[in-house]
């Protein structure tokens, strides 16, 4: 039998016919093999693994490390930070598209639990409204301090518990967090009407019915485990995608949450209304038909999200995380990376400029001829639109081009976007075209930067990061939808898109620096 040679032992590479057990011993900076590898490895220390079929260590397989992660490119980089050194440097031959994206099963679960999910998230508020015409509104009064409250008790817990779940599902299985959470919510959804029963013969706490008070409880914990779910999805979606399919997952991803933007809130009342409907005609008791819808999305999102395999390795520790300490971590490691800080930048400027999109639009349809401001539904939806148009794109065309390059096109058309509809504000057709287009351009910043956050963060910073960028993106959410409608007032329309667009072209700038590289 022929021996491996003093070279083979040196490398660990394994031979073809002989598959190595993995060695999992580092190679450190000063041994030998360090300074004479033929593949001008990096000086950071990087463990070796050897991969299934006795593929070699620096071939592009699936192998990873928590020290160690391998490029599209080749580079290497170690702790998240990339190294000047590469591999190779081949064009990656893997296929691009939507099409290996769908062939994998744990994507498609994970996927299908989305749409699920969603749908859900998007048509509990119209339930709520539902609940609260029928049992807490009465005639002479206005539903819109009702459902202020509803949207106070969703977006607290964003604000308090965004970064804070980030740490926790840091350490915790995703799997488990992403079917637990999803049960959840559908358990405190199917017991609302249980809870309203139990309590509608009690006395109001002030102004306020007992029964409205359980459901802004109800709200604030369903709004509270979404705080956990949101970072342990996006963290879950670079566990079971190679990189160089990232691109088009998270354009699959955004289409799907445009979708049940438009489809949730266009069809929520109808199919409550159909579901109730259907409920009585089987002759249940009462008309739990909207609650069996909502609670049983959120149930089958979770019973989906069970057939997803991440082959997450399990926490290095069983100490208790410090919260305050591993946030100092997080922002410590935005602070230092400027890929990512760059990128959490601009989803913040992408974010805001759509929540004061959904302010502005109300002025739009009540200035716009023959349509009326409630309408303004009408002028977002094309939006969501566009914004699915372009993530279709994306993920089926631009796997190929730099992200930094798709985000520089993404602002300036937003730009031109915003521009062009501070000039035409009252003709109904070039409105909606041109707010179709600032959806088809911000999804060429919001994809490619989501894609950035993915995979140049580390594994055990993941959720730490995705915590992160859900609270900041959340108190960014509230100042748009606080100011628009104030500063339209004073300025004007025209104004203010003008100064959207500005604020747009300053983030341009971000695109076009890039760090140096951080060696050691």
């Amino acid at each position: 039998m022929m021996q491996p040679s003093s070279s083979e032992r040196k490398t660990n590479y394994s031979l073809p016919s002989h598959p190595a057990k993995p060695n999992r011993t580092p190679i450190s900076n000063n041994s030998p093999d360090s300074k004479s590898s033929p593949q001008g490895f990096s000086k950071n220390v990087i463990p070796l693994d050897s991969t299934k079929n006795g593929a070699s260590v620096n071939s592009k397989t699936k192998a990873k490390s928590d020290l160690v992660h391998v490029s599209k490119n080749g580079a290497i980089s170690s702790n998240g930070k990339t190294s000047v050194d590469s591999i190779d440097d081949k064009p990656d031959s893997n296929p691009i598209g939507f099409l290996p994206v769908l062939k994998n099963p744990n994507f498609l679960a994970l996927w299908g639990g989305q749409v699920f999910c969603q749908l859900a998230d998007k048509v509990y508020l119209v339930l709520m409204i539902a609940i609260i015409k029928t049992h807490f509104q009465t005639g002479e009064q206005t539903i819109s301090g009702w459902v202020s409250a509803i949207m106070m008790a969703f977006t607290i817990p964003a604000v308090l518990f965004g970064s804070v779940a980030g740490v926790y599902v840091d350490r915790w299985p995703k799997k488990a967090v992403l079917v637990a959470t999803n049960i959840l919510r559908g358990m405190f959804v199917f017991a609302i009407p249980i809870l309203l029963w139990l309590t509608h013969d009690l006395k109001p706490v002030g102004a306020l019915p007992v029964g409205f008070l359980i459901i802004l409880a109800v709200t604030f914990l369903v709004s509270t485990l979404t705080q956990f779910f949101a970072p342990a999805e996006q963290a879950a979606i670079p566990l079971i995608i190679e990189e160089n399919n990232l691109l088009s997952a998270n354009s699959l991803y955004t289409t799907t949450m445009m979708a049940s933007v438009i489809i949730g809130f266009a069809v929520g009342e109808p199919m409550l209304n159909f579901a109730d409907r259907i409920w009585c005609q089987v002759g249940l008791f009462g008309t739990l038909g909207k609650e069996f819808v909502v609670g049983g999305s959120y149930v089958i999102a979770g019973v989906i999200l069970l057939l997803i395999g991440t082959q997450e390795k399990p926490h290095a520790s069983n100490e208790a995380p410090h919260v305050l300490s591993d946030l100092r971590d997080g922002l410590r490691y935005l602070k230092g990376n400027h890929p990512l800080r760059s990128a959490l930048v601009q989803l913040i400027v992408l974010f805001s400029v759509f929540a004061a999109l959904t302010v502005l639009a109300v002025r739009l349809a009540e200035i716009i001829p023959n349509m009326k401001a409630e309408q303004f539904g009408f002028l977002l939806a094309s939006g969501g639109v566009g914004i699915a148009i372009g993530a279709m794109l994306i993920g089926q065309f631009a796997a190929r081009l730099q992200h930094s390059q798709m985000s520089l096109l993404g602002c300036i058309g937003m730009a031109a976007s915003l521009i062009g509809l501070s000039i035409f504000t009252k003709q109904l057709y070039i409105v909606v075209a041109l707010i179709m287009l600032l959806g088809v351009f911000g999804a060429l910043i919001g994809i490619p930067m989501q894609t950035v956050l993915q995979t140049q963060t580390p594994p055990e910073m993941r959720g730490k990061v995705f915590g992160l960028q859900n609270n900041v993106i959340n108190i960014a959410l509230s100042l748009p939808l606080a100011l628009a409608g104030v500063a339209e007032t004073f300025f004007g329309l025209k104004t203010v898109f003008l100064g959207l667009a500005a604020i747009v072209i300053l983030s341009c700038g971000l695109v076009l620096f890039k760090s140096e590289p951080t060696t050691k």
